[in-house]
């Protein structure tokens, strides 16, 4: 029934509801204009007090389905079926039938459940009019020209708007549908986004945290075990590796409250201000004091945005750090320099080696992403006894690698 299925429907139920009080105030202006009119118009005898007790069965059963619509005894169902009989006995009766008709054309739409239903009951009502009608006419001109006629037309004209008033509460109900699925679609992309976002932000500080305070706090232990062991035989020498670690301490502490800064206002950490080549060499130049390798460096300086310039230091950082720790190196070379495609840093060692394929480090995947944030890539060439070669390229900004 359209009244229920609208109701059913919470964004359409409101306006359904509203629509039905205006409709069901008016349907009973109707019900006693029809009362009066039949007492009005009534001709002597008993016929007018039968169709006033058939227009009191129905006015009963639409109260009894208006005001409790839960009760077991008066369905819809219950109340079409007497309006059906109802509208039969006026049409014998030669009373206002044809006012009753057209006063609860709606409601077959309304309490009959489906269109299907609507329509049989429909069909039912027309059947038992035009029979009480032609009992009491007979087959003349008067019952095809008035009543059958008229009777078509009012029901066809019903039918119609039934169907549209059916189509357009199921496309509100289907609108609505689609709009509730809209929002609960939106809801879970925002919450996705969110725990996209948080995953990312530790990703890029557990990056952060690896290529500074843990670098740092690796070059610490180094720099003590060093210092420790040429104590007694080159105290000078322990003496500048203590300042390196104190210097080294220093530098982490302001990493560390510049990482925690940036988790409060996330950005892309510690800006590497001036030029990246002078950045490089002092990060070069702490290199070869800390672990006495022989470092040849060329570096170029190209004008770089900020996010370029952490990433090639970062990268540098990163590749000095397995130098100090796997390779066993002698000598590294640094090379920086301005491509047609954008930036190009290479850093090599004569060290060790080892199978790329089989390096499952944090640090190496590390670079790769923050590479590939800007639009760049990471090429590792390396094998066992012929040292690593690793070259980072980032393009510039408006020029993006094919």
């Amino acid at each position: 029934m359209i009244g229920m299925t609208a109701l059913a429907d919470p964004s359409s139920g409101a306006l359904w509801a509203t629509s039905l009080r205006r409709w069901n105030t008016v349907c009973w202006a109707l019900f006693g204009a029809m009362a009066v009119g039949l007492v009005a118009t009534a001709p002597p005898g008993g016929s007018a007090y039968q169709a006033l007790g058939l227009l009191a069965c129905v006015v009963l059963c639409y109260a009894a389905l208006d005001r409790f619509p839960g009760n077991p005894v008066v369905r819809p169902h219950v109340y079409l079926s007497v309006l059906v009989l109802a509208l039969g006995g006026l049409a014998y009766l030669g009373s206002s039938y044809a006012a009753l008709f057209m006063v609860t054309l709606p409601h077959y739409w309304m309490f009959g459940r489906t269109p299907r239903g609507s329509m049989v009951f429909l069909a039912l009502a027309t059947g038992s009019t035009l029979t009480g009608a032609l009992v009491r006419q007979g087959w003349s001109a008067e019952f095809f020209g008035e009543t059958v006629v008229s009777t078509l037309i009012v029901v066809a004209v019903g039918v119609l708007i039934g169907l549209w008033a059916h189509s357009v509460v199921e496309q509100s109900s289907e609108r609505a549908r689609l709009i509730e699925e809209l929002e609960r679609t939106q809801a879970q992309l925002s919450e996705a986004h969110q725990r996209q976002g948080a995953a990312d932000e530790r990703e890029r500080i557990a990056r952060d945290i690896h290529d500074t305070l843990a670098q740092g706090f690796a070059s610490i232990i180094v720099l003590a075990e060093a210092a420790r062991a040429g104590m007694a035989g080159d105290p000078a020498r322990s003496a500048q590796q203590l300042r390196s670690i104190e210097s080294t301490a220093r530098e982490n502490l302001a990493e560390a409250r510049e990482l925690v800064g940036s988790a409060r206002q996330p950005g892309p950490g510690r800006v590497a201000t001036g030029s990246v080549a002078r950045t490089l060499r002092r990060t070069l130049d702490r290199f070869a004091e800390d672990t006495g390798l022989t470092v040849v460096a060329d570096l170029a300086d190209p004008e770089c945005d900020q996010q370029t310039r952490i990433a090639l230091l970062r990268c540098t950082q990163e590749s000095l750090a397995n130098v100090r720790k796997h390779a066993r190196a002698s000598t590294v070379g640094v090379v920086l320099a301005r491509r047609p495609y954008g930036v190009e840093l290479e850093v090599t060692d004569d060290g060790t080696g080892f199978v790329v394929e089989e390096s499952r480090g944090f640090g190496l995947d590390g670079m790769r992403k923050r590479l590939a944030e800007l639009g760049g890539r990471l090429t590792v060439t390396s094998s066992v006894g012929d040292g690593t070669r690793i070259l980072a390229v980032v393009p510039l900004t408006g020029e993006v690698e094919a």
